[in-house]
């Protein structure tokens, strides 16, 4: 399940994209666009600095800004930066535990077509899908 911490960090990325060439983007202008609570998004906008996704700037004209073009954020990588790893079940986890009944598991390949039906649906999308020549979209 995504939770309301990945959520938001998608309109988060969403609204910097839709805002951007305007210089950094004050925190409390994004909270009051996208009615979320500032406190929240600070610990969100803490999470996709630390993950390379938004720059920071302090004091006078400071905010947040996108470190890279729109059109190079996927959807997947947002949402896995914030909620972890997509992967239903654990064996299928990049990086983890071996399952040690993978090879007599019946439902394995189940998991695993359902697995990359997340992923590229989540890595098919960009953030730059959700930019278009009309009002700024608020909610998700």
């Amino acid at each position: 399940m995504i939770t309301t911490k990945g959520r938001y960090a998608l309109r988060v990325m969403i609204d910097l994209a839709q805002h951007r060439g305007r210089g950094n983007i004050p925190l409390k202008d994004i909270a009051d666009r996208q009615d979320i609570s500032k406190k929240y998004l600070e610990i969100i906008t803490k999470e996709l600095v630390k993950g390379g996704m938004l720059r920071s700037v302090s004091g006078k004209g400071g905010g947040y800004s996108l470190n890279r073009e729109p059109e190079e954020y996927t959807v997947g990588e947002i949402l896995e930066l914030m909620e972890g790893s997509l992967s239903p079940v654990a064996c299928l986890i990049p990086g983890g535990e071996p399952c040690p009944r993978a090879e007599e598991c019946p439902t394995l390949p189940m998991w695993k077509e359902y697995n990359e039906m997340v992923h590229d649906f989540f890595y098919g999308r960009r953030l730059s899908d959700f930019l278009e020549e009309k009002e700024p979209v608020y909610y998700i």
